[in-house]
Parts: structure tokens; C-alpha cells; sequence
């Protein structure tokens, strides 16, 4: 028999060093010795409800152990010294030092209580404290108080069930009573004989209950009537098809990820395995995230969705929302890294044979010529898409719903969760279409696998060859010959513009020098003309970018646009993503060469422009400029970012100037402009401007010993520091400009590097002596014997090249304010001689064009539709023109700017919508057998983008289609909706206009070869006209005519149908747009889907009051995309005949006539 407890030794010293090392609590205690006469020091440490005491700190076993599970401890009071510790204390006694005790006392029988004591009153109280927390005494306190309660319970329900057993006994005596005086009142009362009266009776009572019966259900069937009429009994019907449908999305979005698991990620996991892996197994995990979990986690959602309808009617989802929301928080780690996994898919497939194996997986015919890309894409929009199903059900969900509370906790979960999602969506739209563009290109692109480079616009112009000597062969510009050979699908990014030719198949390929660096590039929007021999339909519409590539020869590309306004846009676009790069490069240059400060540096110094504050919220994302973008944003930052002098991103002056209504007016943005013209210094916080200012050697003159003079002392005058920086290698260059945009033919104004004498001082001073002169010489503006600016043809054209790399060189700032500073009349010595300052001027005077320009060139109607500020923006330029201080080429942007706001757009020479509805008043049209085919489809593409072209963007913002004012919110939209229903009612009329069913075959086939035309045509408006009037109810029953259509027009209604279907959100017709150059005719119901999604997931403002920029930026590339389509016309002649015959309503039935014509002609066949 065990006489004692085993301990095992080794697991108690394991404990006592764990307790030493990490212990809650540590240190040196006094521990009275077991007779109560001597105090020993000890050192203590404890473990959870463990106190380990050791010799020295320095032991390394313990000991011994004490178990505080259920102790009390408590301070306790000093003991009174006896005569012994009096006189002991006298001779420096530690007793008497340590008056701080406190004890342990243990709840076991026969265990002493432990007495302790410390040197000081806070180290007692907290050693006291984690004793009392480690003795679980709380806990053991609560669950005595629980056991009371429960033994309490206990009693109670004894005593109900004492009471119970009672009551049943109680119950089954009066029962038992029941039935005994039930047995005496029939003995003491026979049956007695039916007599002739109970028999009436009886038929009596039959009768009215047979009628109460009829009654009663016809009393039912009435109330059941009126309920299925009712609005409540619509509400559940459209409560149940919203879950109908909610379960086929769920089935479909399953079916999709199942495929990106099976036939991409679990694949490639096998390749990653093989002997040479085409990609790592870190890559594969870095693409496809978590979306396996994703996938399991929605097959138990689709699987709990399907027993619910399978209890139908009864359809209760709250408690299905509930199990699933937390395991929603998956989708932020897929959110979060989804941009960086297109990254790592990009790189990728730069392998060769990684992306022949990724084209065969994606060959498969579960994909549906679908990329991988697209598949990743599907989980991003599902979150979206599930608050849109919670925003219909809650819509048709009355608010005495038993679920109503719990679908609204669910909506605003879920739209929370949304909110992390909305910047990313945006950005990937961006990979994505890169991504597409680039597998568009036979010989690949490798530029568009660098996420930094951000779409801007794609379309088709003509580019005119020039000859060896660089001159346009004589009379080619207007040629026929031309437009067909020489049109080009061009593409332009923030950082390269790309210029290709359509092969066949839709294929793109690279034209010679096709790949062109803006930054090399020199654009010049209105060149000197060529010819007399030139086509008078092309005056005015070319442009030509000079291309200066630093490896190789220059050379110059020359383009031409359809119209007017299309060219604006290309100039505009191209102007802003060259000005963006080189006044980045600018600045860096500036930094690197004056200052330890980077440009990134300057950045993070400014909190303002990264961390979160009451009136700003930022988002994970960079723009182009490498600063986050804005989330949310009060009016007084959004107008500050859009003036702030370092950067400017493209991406934030679309979006800003696009959605500026909806949250300001006109007047304030022109005010801010004109604002920082006037105190530019405000546009840099002063933080920044410390920076800015700053030299690399404690604010020293590099060039030298400084001046004696006041100035080189006062604090932001002092001219600009001069670097003299010997180059570390033969082979560096850099190309860096300053460029004064709204320049016409090309005077803008571009400084590269320059160099200097070994006494950059005294050459600097010496080179600027022609610039007191009262007229500028541009053929004097020399920095020692090295040319400012090249001079060619009468033109100032940017040199962005750099000198011998042996020179010493300026640094791009100073040499920005040297050359501005001598090129005006009338200037200040001291100002001229760089100040510091004035560069800031130069660059705020920059911006305001800058930002003017692309508002009147690309937002023209804000100006048409308010005189009163397109006077105060005419009366802000000619006082900016009458300035002394402005630069020559900064007036003549003023005045190029008040020239587009005063003169009249001559259009592109295309038949106007009013003009053609004007001629078909009062014609007579012919009948559609006298039309072809071709004709049809041409006039109709005609009218369709003549519709589509004039919707104002303004209408694409607060969903004003969809309230009851539509008509007056969103006119063009309606018109554009109606003209869609006239034309489908046209087709649909035609049809049934014939009683001989061959001659309704002929009619089908027609317009279905009328709409594969509009297919090649880009009119996918008019390709969904034609198949939604086939599959009208009207139509789609003639079966008798359908059994005659050919197969091969059946396989194209067929394949049209497939193209423009709704099936996950329009995906095969966003792929076909995306393939697609301008002109284009797109559905415009799939973009206000797309709006409506958007506007329906955020409000326009937070509960701070801040604007919602992240919604206004996917709003406006949204519109970009529609405005990029309604620019490009078509080259359609316009024939007044087949457009009459479009256009003619007068014989076009509704759809009541039309389903009783159809029932007319091939009547209901008996069931």
C-alpha cells in the first residue's frame, strides 16, 4: 500500500525555473522560519497558482512549492519588537527595516498560515494582489454562490413537482367523478323512442350545417383572394424570388470557385511538385489565397440554402446569415493581398512555360474562355452581392417580420465588411485591364505586367508615315488610302503610350516603335502645317509627339483623331500623365542633388498625407504618385489635395473633377484655384516647405562661398543651391522636366540638367547677363557655353537630353528658377537670381492652368451651362495674362484656355440626333423588305451611338433613373430607354405583322443578320434589341415559325443571346468591350447596374459628415469608360430612308396588341 504522494522532481524544477523566468511575480521576500523566531530571505516567483521560493536568485532548483489555490491573503499589522529587537535595532537590525507583513493563510487542516514581509509599503500591496488574483479565491467564492442557487433550484423543482403530482391526482378523481355522474344520469333516464319532430330536427340541423360549411369556405376563399392581392401576399412573392434567386447565384458562384479550385489551384500545386516546377508552391499560395476555404465554407452555405427551399413555403435565412457572418472574415485576408496576388500572377507569367500550362488549364471547357484572373476576380463582388439580396428581401420584408431585425444586423455586418473591400475593387480593375491588353498583344508587353502603371484611355487613330527626312509625304494626310492603312489601336498608360495594329482575329500587334516612354516624349497639339494638298477633313485634327529616347536616335510619331473632341481628350490625357512624370522627376532630382531629404521623406514628414484624422481617411492603396489614396475626406482636404503643389495624381483629378457636385459647387473649386494663384505658398504645408528649402550641408551654398549680402541669410529668400556633383558614372543619365503644359505647338517650356563651369558661382552670374535686357534672346540662354533650350523652327521644344557626363551639372530646381527667373521683363535683380520662392510661384501658376485646362477641355458643359462662371473663369485668366510676373509661355496657356472657353466647337461634322429626328417629321417610310440587311444595321448603329453620345455624365450620379422624378433628373437616360423599347417593339412588330408564317421566318432571319452585323459593328445595344424582342413572350410562343428557322440562324440567335446575356454580371459582354476599340455602342442598362450596385452598398457621406471618395472614384471610372465610348464616332453615312423607317412609330403596337396578334396568328393550341 502507498504511503506517501509520488512527486516527480524533475517536472517540479522544470516548473520552478519556468516560474523564475516568466513568473507573474518575482523578487526577494522574508519568510519567518518554521519555530517563529528568525526572518530568512528568500527569493519567491510565481506560476499561476503556484509559489516557488529559492535560495538566491541565482538557484537553480526551487526550494519548496506552495499550491495558493483557495488561500487568503492579507497585510497584516507590524509586530510590537520586543526588548531584544529594540536594542538590536539600535546596532542597524534589518528586522526593524522591514516593517511591511502580509500572510498566506491556507483553508487545509494543519497547514500553518505563511508569513512574509517586504522593504517597502507598494511592493507588499502588489505582492498581495497577485497572491489574492492567483488564489482563484473569486472563482471559488462565485461557485459557492452558484452551488446555493442551484441546490436552491433543486428545491424548488421538487416542490413543483410535489405540486404537479397533486394537481394530476386532483384532475383524475374529478374525471373519475365526471364519469360516475355521467353513468347515473342515463340510468335515471331511458332513451326514449325517436318520435317524427327530432327526425325534422335532425334534417334541420344537416341542412344548416351543410350551409354554415358553404358558408364558411366561400367566407375563406374570399379572404384567401384578397390576401393573394393584397400588397403583403406581392411582398412575400418577391420575398420568395429573391431567395429563388439567391440560391441559383450561390450554385453558380460555388460552380466557380469549385472550378478555380479543381482545374487551377489544385493542379498547379501539382506542377509546383514536379521536377522542374513551372512556378514555387510560396506562388501558387500567394495567388489562390484562401479561396479553397472560401469555397468549403460556401458549399455548407448553398447546402443549408437548398434545405431551406426545401421547406418552402416557410422560408426563414436569418439564423443561416448568423452562422455565416463570422466566417465572412476570411474575405479580408483574400481582400487585402487580392491586388498583390494579380502582382505575383503577372510576374508568373513572364515564364514561358508557366503561362503555356496556365493557357491550356484556361483552355479547359468548364472555364468557358474565361482567365484565371477573372476567377479570382468572383469573390471580391460576392460580399456586394449579398447586400444587395439583404437590401431587396428587407425591402419586401414587413417590419413585423420575426426575421426583419435579424436580416437588418445582417446588412449592416455585411456592409461594414464591404467597406474594406470597395478600395481594392477598384485597383484590380486596373490589373486586370492591363492584364487583358497585354494578352490582346502577339509579341507580348512586358511593361503592362508593372502594376505601378495605370490605364488611362484606348482608342483608334490614324498615324501619318513620315519619310526618311522626317516630313509627311505630300497629299497623304487626307487620303483614303491612309485611313484604312494607317489606323492604329493606341493605349495609353500613366507611364508609356502603346500603338498597335489590328490583325486578324482581333489580335494586336506592335507597330514599329511601338512602345513609346512619356517621358522621352514632347507633345505638340497644333503642328505647323505640311501641305496645301491636305485633306480639309482632317484640318486640326493631328498631333505629334516627338520622342527623344536617351539610347537611341529621336524620331517622331504624327496622329490623327476623328474628331475635335476626341483629340482634346487624347492631348489632355497624354499632357497630364507627361507633366505628372517629370515634375515627379523634378522634384526627386531636386532632392537628390540639393538636399539628404528624398521626395518619399518629404512625404512621410507631412502626416497629413498618410495617417488618419477627423476630417480624412485613408485607404491601403497608392496612386500613381505613391501616395495613399483618400477614402474618406471632408471638402476643405478633398480641395487641398487637388492643389497641393508636390503631386497630382491623374486618377484623383478625374475622379475629383467628375464627382465635385456632389458634394461642392463650381464657384469653391474656382475660388481655391484662384486662391493658390494668389498665395501659393499656402499650397505646401510648412513642414514640407522646411524641407523643400533644406540643403544637404546644414544650408550652405554648394557653389561656393555665398554673397554678401542680407538675402543669402533670410530664411526661404536665399537663391537656390547649386550642386556640383561629378557624376559616379559615364553611363548615367537622367532626364528630368519642369513642363509648362496648354502650350500649343509645343512651346513648352522643359529644362533638362545642366552644366556649369568648375566656378558654378561665378558662371552661373555670368551666364545670366542677357536676361537684364528688356526682350528675351532665346538663342543667348546659355549656362556657360551649354544651351538652356533647343531652338527649332520658331519653337521652344523640350531638350530633355543631358550634357557630357564629365561636366558638372545644376540641379533641375535651380535651374528651373534661373531660366523663369530671366525670362520676363521687368523682374527684381534678387527675384531673377533664384529665388526660392519663385519657384514655388511657377509651379502654383503650373497648377491652376493645369487643372483649368482639363476642366474646360474634358468638362466643357459645366461652362456651357453656367455664363456666370465662364465669365469669372475668362476674367481670372486675363488678369492672370496681365501679370508682369508670368513666364511667356505660362500666358500663352492662359490665353489658349480662354480660347477653348470662348470659341465655338465645330463638332466632328456628324449628323446631329435633333437633325435627324427633325427630317423624319412628317415622312412616309418605306417598308422594311426595301431595306438590306446592312442598311438596317448601319442607320441603326448610327442612331443608337447618336442616342448613347449626348447622355451628360451628371446623370450616372444618385441614381435618378430610378426615382419618381426620372423624367426630369435623367432625361437622356429615359430618352436612351425609350428609344431601346421603340426599337424592340418595332422588331417585334414586323414580325407579327405577317400572317404567312414563311414570310415571319424571312423576317426573324433578317433581323438576326441585322444583328450579327451590329456584333461586328461594336452595337451590343442593338444586338440585346434584337434578342430581347425575340424572347418576348409573343414571339417566343410562335412555335409553328420557329420550326421553320434554319439551324444556322438558330445557332447565331444562339451565340448572340450567349454574348450579351446577363449571366454573372454581363461577363462575357464586359469581355467583349474589353477586346473592342472605339467606336462602340455598349448596353448602357449594364453600366447603371453597375452604378446602382455601387450607390445602393455606400452612401454618399459617413456619419462624420465626410465625403465618400472612395465611392466617387469606382463612380468615375465607371464613367470614364461610357464617356471613352460616347467620344469615338462612327463613320457612317447617314440615309434618311432605312433611318425613317427606324424611327417611325406609327404602326408599332404595345404590348397588349402584340400578344393578341401572336394568339391571332398562331392561336392556343388545346391541352
Amino acid at each position: 500500500m502507498q504511503k506517501g504522494i509520488r512527486l516527480n522532481d524533475g517536472h517540479v524544477t522544470y516548473l520552478g525555473l519556468l516560474a523564475k523566468k516568466d513568473g507573474t511575480r518575482r523578487g526577494c521576500l522574508s519568510k519567518k522560519s518554521s519555530d517563529n523566531t528568525k526572518w530568512h530571505t528568500k527569493w519567491f516567483a510565481l506560476l499561476q497558482n503556484m509559489l516557488f521560493y529559492f535560495e538566491s536568485d541565482s538557484s537553480s532548483r526551487p526550494s519548496g512549492l506552495y499550491l495558493l489555490e483557495g488561500c487568503v491573503c492579507d497585510r497584516a499589522p507590524s509586530p510590537k519588537p520586543s526588548l531584544s529587537a529594540k536594542e538590536s535595532a539600535g546596532g542597524g537590525s534589518v528586522e526593524g527595516a522591514l516593517p511591511y507583513y502580509f500572510t498566506v493563510s491556507f483553508n487545509h487542516d494543519n497547514q500553518k498560515a505563511l508569513e512574509l514581509r517586504t522593504e517597502d509599503v507598494k511592493d507588499c500591496d502588489e505582492w498581495v494582489a497577485a497572491i489574492t488574483h492567483a488564489s482563484y479565491r473569486n472563482l471559488a467564492t462565485e461557485h459557492e454562490a452558484l452551488m446555493q442557487k442551484y441546490l436552491h433550484l433543486l428545491q424548488i423543482v421538487e416542490t413543483e413537482k410535489t405540486v404537479a403530482k397533486q394537481l394530476r391526482q386532483q384532475i383524475e378523481d374529478g374525471e373519475i367523478e365526471i364519469e360516475r355522474l355521467k353513468s347515473e344520469k342515463i340510468q335515471s333516464n331511458p332513451t326514449a323512442a325517436p318520435n317524427d319532430d327530432d327526425l325534422e330536427i335532425k334534417k334541420i340541423k344537416k341542412v344548416q350545417s351543410f350551409l354554415r360549411g358553404w358558408m364558411c369556405r366561400r367566407k375563406w376563399k374570399t379572404i384567401i383572394q384578397d390576401y393573394i392581392r393584397s400588397p403583403h401576399a406581392e411582398s412575400m412573392r418577391k420575398r420568395n424570388q429573391v431567395v429563388f434567386s439567391m440560391l441559383e447565384a450561390e450554385a453558380e458562384y460555388v460552380q466557380q470557385l469549385h472550378i478555380l479550385v479543381n482545374n487551377f489551384l489544385r493542379p498547379l500545386r501539382m506542377a509546383a511538385s514536379s521536377k522542374k516546377p513551372p512556378i514555387t508552391h510560396d506562388d501558387v499560395s500567394s495567388i489562390f489565397l484562401n479561396s479553397e476555404t472560401i469555397m468549403f465554407l460556401h458549399q455548407i452555405f448553398y447546402q443549408g440554402l437548398k434545405a431551406r427551399i426545401a421547406s418552402w413555403p416557410t422560408l426563414v435565412l436569418a439564423d443561416l446569415f448568423d452562422i455565416l457572418l463570422p466566417m465572412l472574415n476570411i474575405y479580408q485576408e483574400f481582400v487585402r493581398n487580392h491586388q498583390y496576388s494579380l502582382q505575383i500572377l503577372a510576374h508568373c507569367k513572364q515564364n514561358r512555360d508557366f503561362d503555356k500550362l496556365l493557357k491550356q488549364y484556361e483552355a479547359k471547357p468548364d472555364c468557358e474562355e474565361r482567365t484565371l484572373e477573372t476567377f479570382l476576380t468572383y469573390p471580391m463582388f460576392q460580399i456586394p452581392r449579398y447586400i444587395l439580396t439583404l437590401h431587396e428581401l428587407l425591402a419586401h420584408t414587413p417590419h413585423e417580420h420575426v426575421e426583419r431585425n435579424s436580416l437588418e444586423y445582417a446588412k449592416s455586418k455585411l456592409e461594414e465588411l464591404s467597406r474594406i473591400m470597395h478600395d481594392e475593387v477598384s485597383e484590380t480593375e486596373n490589373i486586370r485591364k492591363n492584364l487583358a491588353i497585354e494578352r490582346m498583344i502577339v509579341e507580348g508587353c512586358e511593361i503592362l505586367l508593372d502594376t505601378s502603371q495605370t490605364f488611362v484611355r484606348q482608342g483608334s487613330l490614324i498615324q501619318v508615315p513620315m519619310t526618311e527626312k522626317g516630313k509627311i509625304p505630300r497629299g497623304r494626310l487626307g487620303s483614303l488610302s491612309l485611313k484604312k492603312e494607317g489606323e492604329r489601336q493606341c493605349f495609353l498608360f500613366s507611364k508609356h503610350l502603346i500603338i498597335c495594329t489590328r490583325g486578324s482575329g482581333g489580335k494586336l500587334h506592335l507597330t514599329k516603335n511601338g512602345v513609346v516612354s512619356l517621358i522621352d516624349c514632347t507633345l505638340i497639339e497644333e503642328p505647323e502645317g505640311t501641305d496645301d494638298e491636305c485633306g480639309q477633313d482632317m484640318e486640326h485634327l493631328d498631333f505629334k509627339i516627338v520622342v527623344e529616347p536617351k539610347d537611341s536616335q529621336s524620331f517622331t510619331i504624327i496622329l490623327v483623331a476623328s474628331s475635335r473632341q476626341e483629340k482634346s481628350a487624347w492631348t489632355s490625357d497624354i499632357s497630364q500623365c507627361i507633366d505628372n512624370i517629370r515634375c515627379n522627376g523634378l522634384m526627386m532630382n531636386a532632392f537628390e542633388e540639393n538636399s539628404k531629404v528624398t521626395v518619399p521623406q518629404m512625404i512621410k514628414s507631412d502626416a497629413s498625407l498618410y495617417c488618419d484624422d477627423v476630417d480624412i481617411r485613408f485607404s491601403k492603396m497608392m496612386n500613381s504618385c505613391k501616395v495613399l489614396q483618400i477614402r474618406y475626406a471632408s471638402v476643405e482636404r478633398l480641395l487641398e489635395r487637388l492643389t497641393d503643389l508636390r503631386f497630382l495624381s491623374i486618377d484623383f483629378l478625374n475622379t475629383f473633377l467628375h464627382s465635385y457636385r456632389v458634394f461642392t459647387n463650381a464657384d469653391v473649386v474656382l475660388d481655391k484655384l484662384i486662391t493658390i494663384y494668389k498665395k501659393p505658398i499656402s499650397a505646401i504645408p510648412a513642414r514640407s516647405l522646411e524641407l523643400f528649402f533644406a540643403s544637404s550641408q546644414n544650408n550652405k551654398l554648394l557653389y561656393g562661398e555665398p554673397p554678401k549680402s542680407p538675402r543669402a541669410s533670410r530664411k526661404f529668400s536665399s537663391p537656390p543651391p547649386l550642386t556640383i556633383a561629378k557624376t559616379s558614372s559615364p553611363n548615367r543619365r537622367r532626364k528630368l522636366s519642369l513642363n509648362i503644359p496648354i502650350i500649343t505647338g509645343g512651346k513648352a517650356l522643359d529644362l533638362a540638367a545642366l552644366s556649369c563651369s568648375s566656378n558654378g558661382y561665378a558662371g552661373m552670374y555670368s551666364s545670366m547677363s542677357p536676361f537684364s535686357k528688356t526682350t528675351l534672346d532665346i538663342n543667348k540662354l546659355y549656362v556657360s557655353k551649354f544651351s538652356l533650350f533647343s531652338y527649332n523652327n520658331g519653337m521652344v521644344v523640350s531638350s530633355c537630353r543631358e550634357l557630357d557626363s564629365n561636366r558638372s551639372a545644376l540641379s533641375a530646381a535651380s535651374a528651373f528658377a534661373i531660366a523663369t527667373a530671366g525670362a520676363n521683363e521687368g523682374f527684381p535683380t534678387d527675384q531673377r537670381n533664384g529665388d526660392k520662392e519663385f519657384v514655388i510661384r511657377r509651379a502654383a501658376t503650373n497648377r491652376v492652368l493645369n487643372v483649368l485646362r482639363h476642366w474646360v477641355s474634358k468638362h466643357s458643359q459645366d461652362f456651357e451651362s453656367n455664363t456666370e462662371l465662364k465669365l469669372k473663369v475668362i476674367s481670372f485668366l486675363e488678369e492672370v495674362i496681365h501679370d508682369p510676373e508670368l513666364l511667356t509661355q505660362e500666358r500663352k496657356a492662359a490665353a489658349n484656355i480662354i480660347r477653348t472657353l470662348t470659341q465655338e466647337d465645330p463638332g466632328d461634322n456628324q449628323i446631329t440626333l435633333e437633325e435627324v429626328i427633325q427630317q423624319a417629321e412628317g415622312g412616309k417610310a418605306e417598308p422594311f423588305e426595301n431595306h438590306s440587311a446592312l442598311e438596317i444595321a448601319e442607320q441603326l448603329t448610327l442612331l443608337d451611338h447618336l442616342v448613347f453620345k449626348v447622355i451628360p455624365y451628371e446623370e450616372f450620379f444618385g441614381q435618378g433613373w430610378m426615382k419618381n422624378d426620372k423624367n426630369e433628373k435623367t432625361p437622356y437616360i429615359m430618352k436612351t430607354t425609350k428609344h431601346f423599347n421603340d426599337i424592340s417593339n418595332l422588331i417585334a412588330t414586323e414580325i407579327l405583322r405577317w400572317e404567312d408564317v414563311n414570310m415571319r421566318v424571312a423576317v426573324i432571319e433578317k433581323w438576326v443578320a441585322v444583328a450579327d452585323i451590329c456584333r461586328c459593328l461594336h452595337n451590343y445595344n442593338a444586338v440585346l434589341e434584337i434578342t430581347s424582342s425575340l424572347n418576348r413572350s409573343s414571339i417566343f410562343r410562335l412555335k409553328k415559325t420557329w420550326l421553320k428557322v434554319s439551324k444556322q440562324t438558330k445557332a447565331v440567335i444562339d451565340k448572340l443571346q450567349k454574348l450579351v446575356s446577363s449571366e454573372g454580371r454581363f461577363k462575357n459582354l464586359r469581355e467583349a468591350l474589353k477586346n473592342c476599340d472605339p467606336p462602340c455602342v455598349p448596353y448602357l442598362g449594364m453600366y447603371l447596374t453597375d452604378l446602382a450596385f455601387i450607390e445602393e452598398g455606400t452612401p454618399n457621406y459617413t456619419e462624420d459628415n465626410l465625403v465618400n471618395f472612395s465611392k466617387m472614384r469606382m463612380i468615375s471610372h465607371i464613367i470614364r469608360e461610357i464617356r471613352q465610348f460616347q467620344q469615338t464616332s462612327y463613320k457612317i453615312e447617314y440615309q434618311p430612308k432605312a433611318t425613317l423607317y427606324l424611327l417611325d412609330q406609327s404602326s408599332v403596337l404595345d404590348e397588349e396588341s402584340l400578344y393578341e396578334a401572336s394568339l391571332r396568328i398562331e392561336p392556343k393550341m388545346p391541352t
